[in-house]
Formats: structure tokens, sequence, C-alpha cells
């Protein structure tokens, strides 16, 4: 049985429009999001708890879309984004951009009108950041990397705004984790695919500076991560279980990076380093809701 042309299209659109919001990178913003949500002092009720999450993931899938848009050129130089779909052109760049836009103009009104205005205000600076001045500077600046790690840190911050509208050190410290924890991700990343960064000019540490050196950094940013990530039970945010977890996390995650690292097999380390990050965050932030509950202080 022949399936329609139509049919055909309107399931690749979907299947591009899902790898548009970077689906990955979405949902380990929603994870982190949901752990601001859940140790904030207060129980939401449905309804704020639904839109907090639909509006911080709206948000985060619209930039990811936006920024899709703006690097659809570059992208084409890199193997592991050359199969984009506005890079490969299967979507037209103004399809792109107008998901991206519609994501956007629901998530930023749901987060002032439904959740609270500090949470919105909070998502439209991260977007501004994200999109009009880490995108650009990518081909401009190694020091990119810190300023994109400042709304890559943003949802554990806008869920736990959410729920109590204000800024507290909680917040700041599932921030603080996050943003730290970019550091030895990105650098990691930036290793192991050093040629096709410099092919597509991103001007990020690894292009700049010696092998050595980046590993060296990436274990001085894990350490400034382990502190603040310790930090939490400081607050009563967080039990016994989070630290022993924290602790296992933390140590593991420091031999992952100390391991050969004064050798020169960089590619391999660098490879080693990236997937042990993506199990350091998902695992440490998921210790956070098997923490035994709310912590109220």
């Amino acid at each position: 049985m022949n399936v329609p042309i139509s049919t055909n299209l309107r399931n690749g659109l979907i299947a591009d429009a899902i790898v548009l919001i970077k689906p990955r990178i979405t949902l380990l913003a929603l994870i982190t999001a949901i752990a601001g949500i859940y140790i904030a002092p207060v129980r939401p009720d449905f309804y704020l708890f639904f839109y907090a999450l639909v509006g911080i993931t709206l948000l985060v899938a619209g930039a990811s879309a936006l920024n899709m848009f703006l690097e659809r050129d570059i992208d084409g130089f890199m193997e592991r984004t050359k199969d984009r779909p506005l890079a490969s052109q299967r979507m037209s760049p103004e399809t792109g951009l107008a998901i991206g836009s519609v994501l956007i103009g629901v998530a930023i009104p749901l987060l002032i009108y439904q959740v609270n205005p500090l949470t919105g205000f909070l998502g439209l600076f991260s977007l501004f950041i994200y999109v009009l001045v880490y995108t650009p500077l990518k081909q401009k600046t190694s020091l990119s990397l810190l300023i994109g790690a400042i709304p890559g840190a943003a949802p554990p911050l806008l869920g736990w705004t959410a729920m109590t509208n204000r800024i507290a050190l909680p917040g700041l410290i599932l921030f603080g984790i996050v943003f730290f924890w970019q550091m030895p991700h990105f650098l990691a990343i930036g290793t192991f695919r050093r040629e096709e960064y410099a092919k597509a000019g991103f001007k990020i540490f690894p292009l700049k500076q010696r092998p050595s050196s980046i590993k060296f950094q990436t274990l001085f940013y894990t350490v400034f991560m382990m502190l603040v990530s310790f930090s939490l039970v400081k607050t009563a945010y967080a039990g016994n279980l989070y630290f022993w977890a924290a602790f296992l996390l933390n140590s593991g995650f420091l031999l992952v990076v100390l391991w050969r690292i004064w050798e020169k097999e960089d590619h391999v380390w660098g490879k080693r380093v990236f997937f042990a990050s993506l199990f350091y965050l998902t695992l440490l932030f998921c210790a956070i809701f098997l923490d035994g509950g709310l912590h109220e202080v």
C-alpha cells in the first residue's frame, strides 16, 4: 500500500521540527528545572506546576530553534551538525524561524502571566543572552563559553523562582552547579571535535590553547562544580541521600577527568569526559528527587 506523499512530507516536517528544538538539550533542561521546582519550600498547585514546566520547556525549545536558525550556514561545516534540517536545507529558514518565534511567543507570556513576572523576565533575559549575545560571539571570542553558560544554567533557577517568586540561595546553587558543569562538558566536546570547530570558525578554548592547558582548565572547573554541588546540603534543601550521591558522582567524575590527563590521547580523553558529564548531571539531579521530598527551612 502506497503512503501518500503529503503524509510523508508531514511526517518529515514533524521529525525535523523535533530535531530543531534539540530534544536532548531540552529534556536535560527540563530535568534541572524540575529540580528547582522540587526543592522549593512550597507545594505548588497543579496549574502552577504545569504552566512552569510548559513555559520553561517551550522557552528552551524555542531558543534552540532560533540558535539553529542563526547557525544554519555554520552547521554545514561540522560533521555532527551538517544533517540538521536547516543546514541540510530540508527545512526552509523561514519555517525554522517561525517555529522558534512561535515557541518563544507562547513561552514568555505564559511564564509572565501564568507563573510570575520574575520568572518570565529571567527567561527573557536568558533568551537574549543565548540567542543575541552567545550565538554570534562563538565566532568572535572564547569568552562566549562562559557567557553561554549563563542561559544554559537558567532552567533550575527558573524552576525555583516559578515556585517562590524570588531569587534565593538554593536556586542560585542549582544555577551554579549547571554553570560550572558546562565548562568541562563543552571543553571536552571542543577537545575531541577540535578540527570541526576550527573549520566552522568557532573560537572556543581548545582552538586557542594547548590540549594540556584545556585538560587542567577542565580540572579547575570540575573542582568548583564539586564544591557548589556539596553546598546544597548546607542549605538544608538536600539531605544524606543527596550528599552520598554527590560524593560518589563527584569522585567518579573527578577520576574520569584525572585519568591519563597527562597523556596525549586528547580525543579519547575528551570523549570519556563528555559522556561522563552527561551521566553526572542527570544522576545528580535525579538524586535530588530521590532525597526524600521537599526540604523546608
